[in-house]
């Protein structure tokens, strides 16, 4: 199931005039993937659209080199 079909699956109801959503707990876990999965895409974009700007230079993006990083996480 997608997020727009649980979105879609959503019920409302009114408790003492507030009005609540309905969601099973395991649809929830699933929108919340897909929101999170959204955002993964946004960084991406972001960070290709800035690598371009860079003309392709990883290093004026301010990307670390893997042999770094990997350094300071032993």
């Amino acid at each position: 199931m997608k997020g727009l079909d649980i979105l879609q699956s959503v019920q409302f109801i009114t408790i003492k005039g507030n009005r609540l959503a309905i969601l099973d707990a395991n649809e929830w876990n699933v929108f919340i993937e897909w929101l999170e999965d959204l955002e993964d895409i946004q960084i991406g974009k972001s960070f290709f659209s800035e690598l371009k700007e860079a003309g392709g230079d990883r290093q004026k993006t301010g990307m670390l080199k893997w042999q770094e990083v990997e350094q300071e996480l032993e």
